[in-house]
């Protein structure tokens, strides 16, 4: 992983897409089960479970979000 990526997981970290957090995205409740995992530069996924159903599933960090945290990077 590149610096910047490692930078890039981070930031979304600390954004709440870390291990051990719950959220909610496309309408589904998740508890995260792993840190951010950068595939691309813009494709970023993250391990989790989903709370209705208990499945395990990787689901990918909305896009505007990856763009939002790259921004704040470079503004740094």
């Amino acid at each position: 992983m590149t610096k910047q990526q490692v930078s890039l997981c981070d930031r979304l970290k600390r954004l709440g897409f870390s291990n051990e957090n719950q959220l909610k995205l496309y309408g589904q409740e998740f508890d995260l089960v792993s840190d951010p995992i950068v595939v691309a530069n813009d494709v970023v996924f993250v391990d989790a479970i989903e709370k209705r159903s208990r499945q395990r599933r990787r689901v990918r960090i909305p896009l505007p979000i990856v763009h939002m945290a790259n921004r704040e990077l470079r503004a740094a």
